[in-house]
């Protein structure tokens, strides 16, 4: 598809009631379709939710989605295969996730920040809810080989994360590869690095003059955009949505 066809914020479309970009929406039938093997690695997070850290570990295949649990392929619980997925909480997620919708002009315009955060809360954004996402996944690793992380345990501590990543993936590195890997996933490593920052994706698809795909990867940055109001509002909703869930984020380090 050429460039100039390509048509900036286009509206999302819905599939099985879950508002995805019109360009992945229009393909679905290739997920549906998707053959997972038995020893696939499948790395799932809510977007903006960060995973640098983890195709830098060796594994075979390696799968990224954001898919909600409930429209993961059948394949991939059919075959057993691990998950690793990655947690990030609300708060930086929906400012990260503003930022994203401005620069990768293949989403919905995200409005002001006031309209892009109520949307968020309402679950109306591309992938959907945040509350559910999270909630989805957590409850699935009963029953399921996953591994549950969080980001502000990656930015914490990313070596003590990555050795519980080796762990469940049953392989064994030595102290210098564990240290190499460290540095090179670090924030300011992979900012850098054009295989990681999108920065060679056409400006049709991400336009970097409005936003660097990779902003500023830490945690509590949220303070600078919530006010005390949308702060207690967004709250008051979380503590009911997330309420009996089992799930506790820290909202900065």
């Amino acid at each position: 598809m050429e460039h100039t066809e390509v048509a900036l914020y286009p509206e999302a479309k819905l599939i099985h009631g879950i508002p995805f970009i019109k360009y992945f929406a229009e393909n679905w039938e290739q997920v549906e379709v998707f053959q997972a093997r038995e020893d696939d690695i499948l790395i799932a997070t809510y977007p903006k939710a960060g995973t640098e850290v983890l195709p830098a570990v060796p594994s075979p295949r390696v799968i990224k989605t954001h898919l909600p649990v409930q429209l993961l392929p059948k394949t991939f619980w059919d075959n057993d295969c691990k998950v690793i997925y990655v947690a990030r909480n609300a708060k930086d997620i929906a400012v990260s996730y503003f930022y994203f919708y401005q620069m990768a002009v293949v989403h919905p315009h995200p409005g002001t920040w006031e309209e892009f955060l109520e949307k968020f809360m309402a679950g109306e954004v591309v992938f959907g809810s945040w509350y559910d996402h999270v909630k989805g996944w957590w409850e699935k690793q009963n029953n399921c080989r996953i591994l549950y992380l969080f980001y502000e345990d990656m930015k914490e501590d990313p070596k003590r994360e990555i050795r519980r990543i080796l762990q469940f993936l049953e392989n064994s590195i030595s102290e210098e590869a564990l240290e190499k890997i460290v540095h090179l996933t670090s924030f300011q490593e992979m900012k850098s690095n054009p295989m990681a920052n999108y920065s060679l994706t056409p400006k049709h698809i991400m336009d970097h003059t409005i936003s660097p795909f990779m902003r500023k990867g830490i945690a509590g940055d949220w303070k600078n955009h919530f006010t005390v109001a949308q702060n207690e509002r967004f709250e008051e909703d979380y503590q009911k949505k997330m309420a009996g869930s089992g799930l506790e984020f820290r909202n900065e380090l």
